[in-house]
């Protein structure tokens, strides 16, 4: 089951689970949120491709806000520990 929002959705009140860079982290971070079920959004993945490779511009996962505490459950018992 695919648990993606994509941009035709009305989307509920979004927060913002993890920013960064690493391309591999934000998949981990979002295979993990598809394991446990939660709807979840890659935002500016296209903005910081464009800049380039300097980093300027982290991509962001975000999360419904009524799943952030869930979220944040799946990725810590996946080893990664999202702080407040």
């Amino acid at each position: 089951m695919d648990t993606r929002l994509s941009a035709p959705h009305i989307l509920p009140e979004m927060r913002e689970l993890l920013r960064s860079n690493d391309p591999v982290l934000l998949s981990y971070a979002g295979h993990l949120l598809d394991e446990a079920g939660i709807a979840h959004l890659l935002l500016d993945s296209y903005t910081s491709a464009i800049e380039g490779s300097i980093g300027a511009i982290p991509r962001r996962l975000v999360v419904a806000d009524a799943d952030f505490a869930k979220a944040r459950f799946a990725l810590s018992n996946g080893s990664l520990t999202i702080s407040d």
